[in-house]
Protein backbone atom coordinates (compact mmCIF):
# COMPACT_ATOMS: atom_id res chain seq x y z
CA UNK A 1 0.00 0.00 0.00
CA UNK A 2 2.50 2.49 1.12
CA UNK A 3 6.19 2.27 2.26
CA UNK A 4 6.60 0.96 5.65
CA UNK A 5 10.07 1.47 6.42
CA UNK A 6 10.28 3.78 10.09
CA UNK A 7 8.61 6.17 11.33
CA UNK A 8 6.41 8.85 9.00
CA UNK A 9 8.06 11.95 8.79
CA UNK A 10 6.43 15.23 11.24
CA UNK A 11 3.76 12.33 12.35
CA UNK A 12 2.52 12.78 16.09
CA UNK A 13 0.35 10.27 17.67
CA UNK A 14 -2.91 11.84 19.78
CA UNK A 15 -4.00 9.83 22.23
CA UNK A 16 -7.34 10.47 23.99
CA UNK A 17 -7.36 8.95 27.87
CA UNK A 18 -10.48 10.06 28.96
CA UNK A 19 -14.17 8.64 29.76
CA UNK A 20 -15.16 6.03 32.93
CA UNK A 21 -16.45 2.95 31.32
CA UNK A 22 -19.72 2.71 32.51
CA UNK A 23 -20.74 -0.19 31.26
CA UNK A 24 -17.54 -1.94 32.16
CA UNK A 25 -18.60 -1.64 35.80
CA UNK A 26 -17.18 -2.67 38.17
CA UNK A 27 -13.46 -3.38 36.40
CA UNK A 28 -13.76 -0.09 35.38
CA UNK A 29 -14.58 3.01 37.37
CA UNK A 30 -13.76 6.58 37.60
CA UNK A 31 -10.66 6.52 38.80
CA UNK A 32 -9.61 3.60 37.30
CA UNK A 33 -11.10 3.80 34.14
CA UNK A 34 -10.75 0.82 31.36
CA UNK A 35 -8.13 2.45 29.91
CA UNK A 36 -5.92 1.60 32.68
CA UNK A 37 -6.63 -2.22 32.45
CA UNK A 38 -5.42 -4.86 30.81
CA UNK A 39 -9.25 -6.23 29.48
CA UNK A 40 -7.05 -8.84 27.12
CA UNK A 41 -4.76 -11.57 29.09
CA UNK A 42 -1.52 -10.03 27.31
CA UNK A 43 -0.11 -8.24 30.41
CA UNK A 44 -0.74 -4.91 28.76
CA UNK A 45 -3.08 -2.70 29.68
CA UNK A 46 -5.16 -0.72 26.84
CA UNK A 47 -3.45 2.40 26.73
CA UNK A 48 -0.17 0.19 26.61
CA UNK A 49 -1.02 -1.46 23.70
CA UNK A 50 -2.45 1.88 21.92
CA UNK A 51 1.51 2.92 22.24
CA UNK A 52 3.17 -0.67 21.49
CA UNK A 53 0.74 -0.26 17.75
CA UNK A 54 1.76 3.37 17.58
CA UNK A 55 5.15 3.99 18.08
CA UNK A 56 6.68 2.37 14.96
CA UNK A 57 5.45 5.15 13.44
CA UNK A 58 5.87 8.02 15.25
CA UNK A 59 9.68 7.99 16.69
CA UNK A 60 8.47 8.97 20.13
CA UNK A 61 6.42 11.74 18.77
CA UNK A 62 3.31 11.16 21.16
CA UNK A 63 0.70 13.72 23.09
CA UNK A 64 -1.57 11.75 25.61
CA UNK A 65 -4.82 14.12 26.72
CA UNK A 66 -6.14 12.60 30.31
CA UNK A 67 -7.91 14.00 33.26
CA UNK A 68 -5.98 15.39 35.93
CA UNK A 69 -7.01 12.72 38.16
CA UNK A 70 -5.08 10.15 35.74
CA UNK A 71 -2.11 12.30 34.89
CA UNK A 72 0.13 10.31 37.54
CA UNK A 73 -1.52 6.43 36.46
CA UNK A 74 -0.59 7.35 32.56
CA UNK A 75 2.40 8.74 33.38
CA UNK A 76 3.26 5.25 35.69
CA UNK A 77 2.12 3.03 33.15
CA UNK A 78 4.19 4.80 30.08
CA UNK A 79 7.20 5.74 31.49
CA UNK A 80 9.38 6.04 27.98
CA UNK A 81 6.96 9.39 27.78
CA UNK A 82 8.50 12.68 29.44
CA UNK A 83 6.34 15.14 30.78
CA UNK A 84 5.66 17.69 28.51
CA UNK A 85 3.96 14.11 26.29
CA UNK A 86 1.18 14.28 28.85
CA UNK A 87 -1.11 17.03 29.34
CA UNK A 88 -3.69 16.82 31.90
CA UNK A 89 -7.49 18.56 31.18
CA UNK A 90 -8.93 19.82 34.00
CA UNK A 91 -12.06 18.27 33.40
CA UNK A 92 -14.03 16.69 30.90
CA UNK A 93 -14.75 18.89 28.42
CA UNK A 94 -15.45 16.15 25.57
CA UNK A 95 -12.99 15.55 22.24
CA UNK A 96 -13.21 18.63 20.71
CA UNK A 97 -11.56 20.58 23.72
CA UNK A 98 -8.87 17.35 24.14
CA UNK A 99 -8.16 16.98 21.02
CA UNK A 100 -8.39 20.59 19.97
CA UNK A 101 -5.47 21.25 22.30
CA UNK A 102 -3.22 18.45 21.53
CA UNK A 103 -3.46 20.06 17.51
CA UNK A 104 -2.94 23.92 18.65
CA UNK A 105 -0.03 22.74 20.88
CA UNK A 106 1.29 20.93 17.76
CA UNK A 107 0.52 23.33 15.38
CA UNK A 108 3.05 26.13 17.31
CA UNK A 109 5.51 22.96 17.84
CA UNK A 110 5.97 21.60 14.51
CA UNK A 111 4.38 23.66 11.41
CA UNK A 112 4.59 20.48 9.06
CA UNK A 113 2.66 18.08 11.56
CA UNK A 114 0.25 15.57 10.62
CA UNK A 115 -1.58 14.47 13.51
CA UNK A 116 -3.44 11.04 14.13
CA UNK A 117 -6.18 11.05 17.13
CA UNK A 118 -6.30 7.78 18.37
CA UNK A 119 -8.48 6.38 21.37
CA UNK A 120 -6.45 4.85 24.51
CA UNK A 121 -9.46 2.25 25.45
CA UNK A 122 -9.48 0.45 22.04
CA UNK A 123 -8.47 -3.06 20.87
CA UNK A 124 -6.93 -3.41 17.59
CA UNK A 125 -5.26 -7.11 16.01
CA UNK A 126 -3.58 -7.14 13.02
CA UNK A 127 -0.83 -4.14 14.11
CA UNK A 128 0.91 -4.33 10.61
CA UNK A 129 -2.26 -3.55 8.87
CA UNK A 130 -3.32 -0.80 11.65
CA UNK A 131 -0.29 0.89 10.98
CA UNK A 132 0.07 0.58 7.00
CA UNK A 133 -3.85 2.18 6.67
CA UNK A 134 -2.35 5.37 8.90
CA UNK A 135 0.54 5.55 6.38
CA UNK A 136 -2.03 6.11 3.55
CA UNK A 137 -4.02 8.35 6.19
CA UNK A 138 -1.29 10.47 6.29
CA UNK A 139 -0.62 10.84 2.52
CA UNK A 140 -3.85 11.92 2.33
CA UNK A 141 -4.10 14.13 5.37
CA UNK A 142 -1.14 16.21 3.98
CA UNK A 143 -3.12 17.52 1.19
CA UNK A 144 -5.36 19.18 3.58
CA UNK A 145 -8.37 16.90 3.98
CA UNK A 146 -9.66 15.38 7.36
CA UNK A 147 -9.06 11.57 6.76
CA UNK A 148 -10.97 9.36 9.15
CA UNK A 149 -10.49 5.46 9.03
CA UNK A 150 -13.71 3.17 8.47
CA UNK A 151 -13.40 -0.36 9.82
CA UNK A 152 -14.89 -3.25 7.48
CA UNK A 153 -17.55 -4.09 9.43
CA UNK A 154 -18.30 -7.89 10.47
CA UNK A 155 -21.61 -7.55 11.55
CA UNK A 156 -24.94 -5.26 11.08
CA UNK A 157 -24.23 -4.02 14.16
CA UNK A 158 -26.39 -1.32 16.04
CA UNK A 159 -23.82 -0.22 18.52
CA UNK A 160 -21.28 1.95 15.59
CA UNK A 161 -21.78 4.66 13.62
CA UNK A 162 -21.10 4.55 9.59
CA UNK A 163 -19.30 6.58 7.21
CA UNK A 164 -20.76 6.25 3.53
CA UNK A 165 -17.99 5.96 1.09
CA UNK A 166 -18.04 8.58 -1.86
CA UNK A 167 -15.89 8.49 -5.02
CA UNK A 168 -12.68 7.00 -4.82
CA UNK A 169 -9.89 10.15 -4.27
CA UNK A 170 -7.62 10.76 -7.22
CA UNK A 171 -3.99 9.50 -7.02
CA UNK A 172 -4.76 8.38 -3.66
CA UNK A 173 -5.71 4.77 -4.14
CA UNK A 174 -7.70 2.83 -1.80
CA UNK A 175 -9.03 6.28 0.26
CA UNK A 176 -12.68 7.52 -0.89
CA UNK A 177 -14.20 10.91 -0.21
CA UNK A 178 -16.87 10.63 2.55
CA UNK A 179 -20.37 11.58 1.42
CA UNK A 180 -21.57 11.64 5.01
CA UNK A 181 -21.33 10.13 8.67
CA UNK A 182 -24.14 8.67 9.84
CA UNK A 183 -25.69 7.93 13.22
CA UNK A 184 -25.91 4.69 14.88
CA UNK A 185 -28.42 2.97 13.07
CA UNK A 186 -31.28 0.24 13.42
CA UNK A 187 -30.21 -3.13 12.46
CA UNK A 188 -32.44 -3.35 9.58
CA UNK A 189 -30.77 0.01 8.11
CA UNK A 190 -27.19 -1.89 9.45
CA UNK A 191 -28.23 -4.83 7.34
CA UNK A 192 -28.55 -2.54 4.39
CA UNK A 193 -25.62 -0.70 5.18
CA UNK A 194 -23.45 -4.09 4.59
CA UNK A 195 -25.58 -4.71 1.78
CA UNK A 196 -24.57 -1.63 -0.31
CA UNK A 197 -21.10 -2.01 0.53
CA UNK A 198 -20.41 1.38 0.78
CA UNK A 199 -20.41 1.83 4.67
CA UNK A 200 -17.78 1.20 7.09
CA UNK A 201 -17.81 1.83 10.91
CA UNK A 202 -16.49 4.94 12.44
CA UNK A 203 -14.28 4.09 14.95
CA UNK A 204 -13.33 7.84 15.89
CA UNK A 205 -9.69 8.18 14.31
CA UNK A 206 -8.81 10.82 12.64
CA UNK A 207 -5.39 11.94 10.73
CA UNK A 208 -5.15 15.45 9.94
CA UNK A 209 -3.19 18.54 9.81
CA UNK A 210 -3.44 20.48 13.20
CA UNK A 211 -4.18 23.76 11.34
CA UNK A 212 -6.28 22.30 9.15
CA UNK A 213 -8.63 20.93 12.05
CA UNK A 214 -8.69 24.09 14.18
CA UNK A 215 -9.64 26.16 10.70
CA UNK A 216 -12.20 23.42 10.13
CA UNK A 217 -13.19 24.03 13.70
CA UNK A 218 -12.91 28.16 13.59
CA UNK A 219 -15.40 28.04 10.17
CA UNK A 220 -18.79 26.71 12.57
CA UNK A 221 -17.21 28.04 16.55
CA UNK A 222 -14.03 30.69 16.04
CA UNK A 223 -13.88 31.41 19.76
CA UNK A 224 -13.46 28.25 20.46
CA UNK A 225 -11.03 27.83 18.15
CA UNK A 226 -9.14 30.90 19.23
CA UNK A 227 -9.45 29.20 22.83
CA UNK A 228 -7.42 26.71 21.77
CA UNK A 229 -5.14 28.55 20.58
CA UNK A 230 -4.67 30.88 23.40
CA UNK A 231 -4.41 28.00 25.84
CA UNK A 232 -1.48 26.91 23.44
CA UNK A 233 0.38 29.88 23.37
CA UNK A 234 -0.01 30.42 27.14
CA UNK A 235 -0.30 27.39 28.93
CA UNK A 236 -0.15 29.17 32.25
CA UNK A 237 -4.23 30.19 31.31
CA UNK A 238 -5.25 26.18 30.81
CA UNK A 239 -7.06 26.49 34.51
CA UNK A 240 -8.58 29.82 33.71
CA UNK A 241 -10.01 29.03 29.68
CA UNK A 242 -10.48 25.65 29.98
CA UNK A 243 -14.56 26.13 31.56
CA UNK A 244 -15.43 28.28 28.91
CA UNK A 245 -15.13 25.71 26.17
CA UNK A 246 -17.90 23.96 24.67
CA UNK A 247 -18.66 20.12 25.64
CA UNK A 248 -18.92 18.68 21.99
CA UNK A 249 -17.53 15.45 20.15
CA UNK A 250 -15.23 16.04 17.49
CA UNK A 251 -17.63 14.48 15.02
CA UNK A 252 -20.17 16.49 15.77
CA UNK A 253 -17.75 19.96 15.75
CA UNK A 254 -15.81 19.21 12.87
CA UNK A 255 -15.65 16.19 11.02
CA UNK A 256 -20.07 15.92 10.15
CA UNK A 257 -20.20 19.70 8.74
CA UNK A 258 -16.33 19.12 6.70
CA UNK A 259 -17.88 15.98 5.74
CA UNK A 260 -21.26 18.01 3.87
CA UNK A 261 -18.93 20.36 2.21
CA UNK A 262 -16.87 17.25 0.67
CA UNK A 263 -13.38 17.89 3.12
CA UNK A 264 -13.46 14.70 4.82
CA UNK A 265 -11.31 11.36 2.93
CA UNK A 266 -12.14 7.96 4.59
CA UNK A 267 -9.52 5.08 4.15
CA UNK A 268 -11.33 1.65 4.73
CA UNK A 269 -9.28 -0.87 6.96
CA UNK A 270 -9.25 -4.66 7.44
CA UNK A 271 -7.95 -5.00 10.91
CA UNK A 272 -9.68 -6.06 13.80
CA UNK A 273 -10.99 -3.48 16.07
CA UNK A 274 -13.16 -3.18 18.86
CA UNK A 275 -14.13 -0.59 21.60
CA UNK A 276 -14.94 -2.90 24.01
CA UNK A 277 -18.09 -1.14 24.89
CA UNK A 278 -19.39 -3.44 27.40
CA UNK A 279 -18.93 -7.35 28.88
CA UNK A 280 -20.81 -8.81 26.31
CA UNK A 281 -18.13 -7.06 23.79
CA UNK A 282 -15.19 -8.09 25.95
CA UNK A 283 -16.37 -11.70 26.00
CA UNK A 284 -16.41 -11.50 22.37
CA UNK A 285 -13.10 -10.52 22.20
CA UNK A 286 -11.51 -12.55 24.19
CA UNK A 287 -13.31 -15.84 22.44
CA UNK A 288 -16.53 -16.67 24.27
CA UNK A 289 -18.74 -17.53 21.76
CA UNK A 290 -19.14 -21.04 21.14
CA UNK A 291 -17.51 -22.34 23.88
CA UNK A 292 -18.88 -25.27 25.55
CA UNK A 293 -17.56 -23.30 29.10
CA UNK A 294 -16.91 -19.72 30.44
CA UNK A 295 -13.81 -17.36 29.27
CA UNK A 296 -12.30 -16.59 32.50
CA UNK A 297 -10.15 -13.24 32.54
CA UNK A 298 -7.77 -13.52 35.52
CA UNK A 299 -6.85 -16.52 37.83
CA UNK A 300 -8.43 -19.81 36.46
CA UNK A 301 -7.60 -21.55 39.28
CA UNK A 302 -10.27 -19.02 41.21
CA UNK A 303 -13.33 -20.25 38.99
CA UNK A 304 -15.13 -23.64 39.26
CA UNK A 305 -18.23 -24.32 36.81
CA UNK A 306 -20.54 -27.04 35.92
CA UNK A 307 -22.64 -26.72 32.84
CA UNK A 308 -22.28 -22.91 31.93
CA UNK A 309 -20.97 -20.74 29.42
CA UNK A 310 -19.44 -16.87 29.27
CA UNK A 311 -17.53 -14.84 30.66
CA UNK A 312 -16.17 -14.84 34.37
CA UNK A 313 -13.75 -12.19 35.72
CA UNK A 314 -12.29 -13.25 39.13
CA UNK A 315 -10.94 -10.49 41.61
CA UNK A 316 -11.38 -10.77 44.83
CA UNK A 317 -9.16 -13.94 45.71
CA UNK A 318 -12.67 -15.83 46.09
CA UNK A 319 -13.28 -18.77 44.44
CA UNK A 320 -16.40 -18.09 42.09
CA UNK A 321 -19.05 -20.98 40.77
CA UNK A 322 -21.21 -21.14 38.02
CA UNK A 323 -23.93 -23.68 37.74
CA UNK A 324 -25.81 -24.22 34.65
CA UNK A 325 -26.18 -20.92 33.13
CA UNK A 326 -25.45 -19.92 29.78
CA UNK A 327 -23.81 -16.52 28.40
CA UNK A 328 -23.77 -15.63 31.93
CA UNK A 329 -21.53 -12.93 33.27
CA UNK A 330 -19.75 -12.39 36.58
CA UNK A 331 -17.24 -9.71 37.74
CA UNK A 332 -16.32 -10.35 41.18
CA UNK A 333 -13.87 -7.60 42.99
CA UNK A 334 -13.37 -6.75 46.77
CA UNK A 335 -16.25 -4.36 47.32
CA UNK A 336 -18.37 -4.94 44.46
CA UNK A 337 -20.35 -8.38 42.40
CA UNK A 338 -21.58 -7.89 39.24
CA UNK A 339 -23.85 -10.68 37.66
CA UNK A 340 -25.87 -10.49 34.29
CA UNK A 341 -26.07 -11.93 31.21
CA UNK A 342 -24.41 -10.86 27.54
CA UNK A 343 -27.38 -9.97 26.17
CA UNK A 344 -28.17 -7.13 29.59
CA UNK A 345 -24.56 -6.21 29.38
CA UNK A 346 -25.37 -2.51 28.33
CA UNK A 347 -28.01 -2.37 30.97
CA UNK A 348 -24.92 -2.02 33.21
CA UNK A 349 -24.56 1.76 32.86
CA UNK A 350 -28.08 1.52 34.77
CA UNK A 351 -26.86 0.24 37.90
CA UNK A 352 -23.09 2.82 37.58
CA UNK A 353 -26.56 5.66 37.66
CA UNK A 354 -28.33 4.03 40.22
CA UNK A 355 -25.27 4.15 42.25
CA UNK A 356 -24.45 7.90 41.66
CA UNK A 357 -27.94 8.70 42.52
CA UNK A 358 -28.15 7.34 46.30
CA UNK A 359 -24.63 8.62 46.96
CA UNK A 360 -22.37 5.88 46.37
CA UNK A 361 -19.92 7.35 44.06
CA UNK A 362 -17.54 5.31 46.37
CA UNK A 363 -18.36 2.25 43.88
CA UNK A 364 -18.24 4.40 41.24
Amino acid sequence: MTDSSGPIDHFWAVVPAGGAGTRLWPLSRAGVPKFLLDLTGSGRTLIQGTLDRLGPLTAERVLVVTGVAHRDAVAEQLPGLNEESIVAEPSARDSMAAIGLAAAMLERRDPDAVMGSFAADHVITESGVFRETVRLAVEVARDDLLVTIGIDPVTPSPAFGYVHLGAELPGHPGAFRVRAFVEKPSVHMAREYLASGQYRWNAGMFVVRPTVLLDLLAESDPTFATTLRDIAADPTRLDELWPTLPKIAVDHAVAEPAADAGRVAVVPASFGWDDVGDFDSLAELLGATDRAFPVVLGDEDQVRVVHGTGLVVPGSGRMVAVIGIDDVVVVDTPDAVLVTTRSRAQEVKRIVAALQETGRTDLT
